[in-house]
């Protein structure tokens, strides 16, 4: 397939173009960063220049595409959500999507297929109730957000095209994402619970989150939201209790609510606050999982990440 991806340079997006272009699709990466890029290019992946702002000869990638992957956006949670910090959030996702949608609309051959990322801060924060795809929106920045970032993916149907959201949990890996700065407390000791430990942790592997992409991108009936994560939701207590077992350390420190609020303002309670969301459509559509519960998911992680150290420390 020949197959666009903005978002190609971040976290999910290289292992996916890389998964991608083994596999011999032609992929070619929207990017404000070509150069970012370029230590994952190969044979069927190249780079083309893009603002998510702008129109321009970027466009020419989406002729002929068979399908777009949008993964754009800068970081949720890596600063204090100020006014500014907050417009920045929307924008890069609002408005890069509705960018790249009136792009593909112009186009007499248009992409068949149009999978855009979302998140489940869709549902707001909630209580133990299990969410399926057919859930109600919540309340709250985040899910003001997905509203207004799905409602401009989904334009994309009025053309014909087929159009895949991704309500994506947290993602886990060695190399980004939360984990890496959940572990460290752990090696030094001083792991724990964010409180009140209650709240649901809606996981999913890197490599289950790409799955969910290719299968997406290969079954023509699957269309509109999938909750993009793993079978098995934890709470917070659960989740570092076992992340303390796989890693031989103790999850004894929480962390108060009170000391995140103080450090990261509203920020704060996309950590204190969860959502139990099921992948009941991805279930019910055949997709198997490599990772549906936590433990093996986390010793996998643990285990690549001790490869990966021995591979840099043997260059």
């Amino acid at each position: 397939m020949n197959i666009v991806v903005t978002g190609g340079t971040g976290f999910i997006g290289q292992a996916l173009c890389q998964t991608l272009s083994q596999e011999g699709h032609r992929v070619s990466v929207l990017t404000r960063n070509p150069q970012q890029a370029n230590h994952s290019s190969g044979m069927n992946l190249h780079q083309v220049l893009w603002n998510g702002r702008d129109s321009g000869p970027w466009e020419q990638v989406l002729q002929g595409a068979d399908a777009v992957i949008n993964l754009a956006g800068t970081p949720i949670a890596d600063t204090r959500w100020t006014d500014a910090r907050k417009r920045l959030i929307i924008d890069s996702r609002v408005l890069s999507t509705r960018l790249l949608v009136r792009a593909m609309s112009r186009w007499s051959s248009k992409p068949t297929t149009f999978i855009s990322a979302s998140g489940i801060g869709y549902y707001g924060a909630c209580d133990d109730r299990p969410l399926d795809e057919g859930a109600a929106r919540g309340e709250g920045f985040l899910a003001d957000l997905c509203l207004a970032w799905e409602a401009e993916a989904l334009r994309a149907a009025e053309f014909g095209t087929r159009v895949v959201i991704l309500r994506t949990g947290m993602v886990l890996d060695h190399d980004g994402g939360a984990l890496p700065k959940m572990i460290l407390p752990f090696h030094l000791f001083a792991g724990g619970p964010i409180m009140p430990g209650s709240q649901w942790v809606s996981w999913i592997h890197r490599a289950d989150h790409i799955g969910l992409m290719q299968w997406a991108l290969s079954l023509s009936k699957v269309s509109g939201p999938i909750n993009a994560v793993a079978p098995e939701p934890v709470t917070m207590k659960t989740f570092c209790e076992v992340l303390g077992q796989v890693l031989h350390r103790p999850s004894w420190l929480p962390v108060p609510r009170s000391a995140l609020n103080l450090l990261l303002g509203e920020l704060g309670t996309l950590m204190t606050t969860g959502q139990r969301v099921i992948p009941a459509k991805a279930m019910a559509g055949g997709y198997t999982f490599q990772y549906p519960t936590l433990r093996p998911a986390l010793q996998a992680i643990l285990m690549a990440e001790k490869t990966h150290r021995r591979a840099v420390y043997a260059s």
